[in-house]
C-alpha cells in the first residue's frame, strides 16, 4: 500500500527484451501506461523471451507484443486474484461459485 492508500503490485523491469532483477512497484493506474507480459511467459536461461510474440496487457486490453516492446513482466501469475482467493488450492480447476466466494 503506497502513501496514498493504493495497493501496489511488484513488476520486474524488461530492457531490450531481457528481464532484469530490478523490481518496481506500481498501482493499477500506473500499470495501464505500460506493456506488461504475463509471469508465465517462457524465458531462456539469459532471461530473454523465447517466443517472437508474447501475451501481454496494456491499458486493460490483452495483446500479443514483440519482446522489444515489453516494458515489465508480472512477478507472479497469482497477481490477478485477491489475497483471499489465492489461498484456494487449485483455483483454476475449482468450482466457479467457490472461487467467487473467496474473491
Amino acid at each position: 500500500v503506497n502513501q496514498y492508500g493504493f495497493i501496489e503490485s511488484p513488476y520486474r523491469k524488461v530492457v531490450d527484451g531481457k528481464v532484469t532483477d530490478e523490481v518496481v512497484y506500481m498501482s493499477a493506474m500506473e500499470e495501464a501506461r505500460y506493456t506488461i507480459a504475463q509471469a508465465n511467459a517462457e524465458l531462456d536461461k539469459n532471461g530473454k523471451f523465447v517466443s517472437d510474440l508474447v501475451s501481454c496487457r496494456k491499458a486493460g486490453e490483452n495483446l500479443m507484443a514483440t519482446p522489444d516492446t515489453i516494458e515489465y513482466i508480472d512477478v507472479s501469475p497469482k497477481q490477478i486474484v485477491s489475497v483471499a482467493a489465492s489461498l484456494i488450492p487449485f483455483l483454476e480447476n475449482d468450482d466457479a461459485n467457490r472461487a467467487l466466494m473467496g474473491s
